[in-house]
């Protein structure tokens, strides 16, 4: 059972129901892998954490960093290295005017001066530098101040798909990056071949385009009502929106 979670299964104030927060809890009673596949970085997976109990693991970053919630420790990383992130950010620079960076680390956050950091940021201190390629990174994000997302990720794709994988989770015109080949799919595959679980034993939920491959995987896929066009167009479900418990809604009648 894997669910993306901001906009899938967390209201969009960013809580964990008490309906969905017992729905996963059915699911870990009945021995099947729990996984929360995620844009986020784990650290912001703290409050996660305690309101799900600490149950399952999380699949970070869009792939790039594995985090056992019950221990709330980095357990496997996949990053872009440093050559790679220069030449990325020479290309967007160089063809993509206005466009401002920043990197999620296993640990931390730093961006440039003129980056608006969103989600959890906004309230938080992050670390302003001068150069965003200093070191290897778990995701690369370039935020453009007024380019459509759909638009921003096909450019982006075509100028340094050959060198990172591009995504995006958002609302507002803010690419994510991960290291070439790195996907929600890819490390929900690598986690269910642990388990000797095959795809089509595999449920899935998301609501943005960064879902589209883990959704593409799973031998079922629900998309909550509030989704992403191009992933209502993708699944075999449609559930109820985030704030109805579209997730939660699922589980219950799989586990009834």
């Amino acid at each position: 059972m894997a669910t993306d979670l901001d906009g899938t299964a967390l209201r969009t104030d960013g809580t964990v129901s008490p309906r969905t927060v017992a729905a996963f809890g059915k699911v870990e009673e009945s021995g099947a892998v729990l996984a929360f596949v995620t844009g986020r970085p784990p650290r912001w997976m703290g409050g996660v954490a305690s309101a799900v109990r600490h149950r399952g693991l999380a699949i970070c970053a869009n792939g790039a960093l594995i985090y056992d919630l019950h221990t709330e420790r980095i357990v496997e990383s996949h990053l872009i290295s440093v050559d790679v992130l220069e030449e990325v950010v020479a290309q967007l620079r160089a063809n993509v005017p206005e466009l401002v960076f920043s990197v999620e680390y296993e640990a931390g956050f730093a961006h440039e001066s003129d980056f608006l950091p969103g989600g959890l940021d906004r309230t938080r201190d992050a670390t302003r530098v001068d150069s965003v390629t200093s070191r290897p990174c778990a995701k690369l994000l370039a935020l453009h101040p007024r380019m459509d997302p759909d638009e921003l990720q096909a450019t982006v794709h075509e100028l340094v798909g050959h060198l990172v994988t591009a995504t995006h989770s958002s609302r507002r015109g803010l690419i994510e990056m991960s290291a070439r080949g790195v996907t929600k799919a890819t490390a929900l595959a690598a986690l269910a071949e642990q388990h000797e679980i095959k795809p089509s034993q595999a449920v899935a939920f998301g609501d943005m385009p960064n879902d589209l491959p883990m959704l593409s995987w799973a031998g079922t896929s629900y998309a909550v009502a509030n989704a992403h066009p191009l992933v209502l167009a993708a699944v075999d479900h449609v559930t109820a929106t985030n704030d109805d418990d579209g997730v939660a809604q699922v589980i219950e009648k799989l586990y009834a």
